[in-house]
């Protein structure tokens, strides 16, 4: 990878945490030059379902932004806001300027994690958090809030796991760096998923690290069983983890308990203000909103317009939140149907293209495995929050798929391959 490449990897994927006021214009500009590159010298690949797809979601909110103007003009903006969803595919750029490397991707991931350590201990009060922590209280860093500072922590727990064989193999001082490092970049995760009590990605977690032994496991050869020994392990360790946190977890799980059975019992009047409780109202008002205008939404203010105009929502609802804690319950009020159906499909796309490039040998199997992991575990986190619409999920997502199409890319150029081969273009 050239110089200028490694140094908008580096914007990217380490200032946009350790400084978010020089890393965010930067990764902009990174992909848009990216974006550029792709489109004057990528060949085979400007014709690819990624830039397809980012055409498809601009013209679709396009058709909502015009469709709510001619219905509701009094609560549209007066220019459509095309980065809503837009901002989901700066991964061309970031991915262009990978080139392919395997290496490049590991650094760009690495450099992230790092700031993730930089940002959750160095900023003023951040010691003074852990304390308060370890202490049974609820964490919160200087991210965006404790669900944020969860999810990102979950996400390096997921790579930490599935690249543990690359940092404990070998042997010298340099390896034994590689392997403290890990432990306590490991032991900063863990922790942190436990006193930021964030009941999702407990819930991700528990569901994610038990399906990537099995997966590790079904590969079917040595070094894929003894991942799954080392995952297995892993699953023991946070086990570990969730029974030194017992008191914690058992007290804001048993919180909740009335309130679900109440919406279980359709007693939606009485529900009373709280974390779950307000989920649960928001979510039942936004099916109204997507049943009244299903195919192309309500336009990018949606979320707001659910809770803003929604008569039996809870006035304390309505002054305190405006967004529906659901990522996939934005996209529907805002986009419709034609909106879901492009993230789908983008899914679809990079799912597909990961699996096909890993089964030709161009994406190394503990990539796949986490791009399997961080596939579900995600999805997963978005049902209780709008990781999506905030600046920290479209970072991870986008530096996540960065590094998976880049290598994507690389498969279909070595192959002249296509991850959906039935839309396969002439044109180069």
């Amino acid at each position: 990878m050239c110089w200028l490449g490694l140094g908008c990897v580096l914007l990217y994927a380490g200032l946009r945490l350790w400084a978010p006021q020089v890393g965010e214009p930067a990764g902009t500009l990174m992909a848009v030059l990216g974006l550029f590159a792709v489109l004057r010298w990528g060949h085979g690949l400007r014709n690819g379902g990624a830039l397809w797809l980012l055409w498809a979601v601009v013209v679709v909110q396009l058709i909502s932004w015009v469709g709510g103007y001619l219905h509701h003009p009094e609560w549209m903006t007066d220019t459509p806001q095309l980065d809503r969803l837009a901002k989901w595919f700066l991964f061309i750029g970031l991915a262009w300027w990978l080139g392919g490397s395997t290496r490049a991707t590991l650094v760009a991931w690495g450099l992230a994690l790092l700031g993730l350590m930089v940002v959750v201990f160095l900023p003023e009060g951040s010691l003074e958090q852990w304390r308060l922590g370890l202490g049974g209280a609820r964490a919160e860093f200087t991210i965006r809030n404790s669900q944020h500072d969860a999810m990102l922590f979950g996400s390096g727990l997921l790579g930490l796991v599935c690249f543990a064989g690359r940092c404990w193999r070998g042997s010298g001082a340099l390896a034994w760096g590689r392997r403290v490092l890990w432990t306590l970049a490991l032991a900063v995760c863990l922790v942190g998923i436990g006193i930021t009590q964030t009941r999702a990605v407990w819930l991700a977690g528990l569901l994610v690290l038990p399906m990537l032994a099995v997966l590790a496991w079904w590969g079917g050869r040595r070094p894929s069983r003894k991942a799954g020994w080392g995952l297995a392990a892993v699953s023991l360790v946070i086990l570990v983890g969730a029974v030194a946190f017992h008191e914690p977890v058992v007290e804001r799980l048993a919180n909740e308990n009335r309130i679900i059975a109440q919406a279980m019992e359709n007693d939606w009047k009485s529900l009373p203000y709280s974390s779950i409780g307000n989920r649960l109202l928001t979510w039942r008002a936004s099916l109204d909103w997507i049943a009244e205008r299903p195919l192309i939404g309500w336009g990018e203010e949606g979320r707001s317009l659910v809770i803003e105009h929604t008569e039996w929502l809870p006035a304390k609802t309505q002054e305190l939140y405006g967004h529906l804690h659901n990522t996939f319950l934005e996209i529907l009020v805002g986009y419709g149907l034609l909106g879901l159906s492009v993230v789908l499909a983008l899914i679809a796309w990079i799912g597909l293209g990961t699996w096909q490039a890993w089964r030709a040998g161009v994406m190394p199997g503990d990539m796949a495995l986490f791009a399997a992991g961080f596939f579900v575990f995600y999805a997963i986190v978005n049902q209780f929050e709008s990781y999506g619409s905030f600046w920290t999920g479209v970072f991870v997502q986008n530096l996540v798929a960065g590094g998976l199409v880049t290598h994507i890319w690389r498969w279909q150029v070595t192959t002249g391959s296509r991850v959906f081969p039935a839309l396969r273009s002439k044109a180069t």
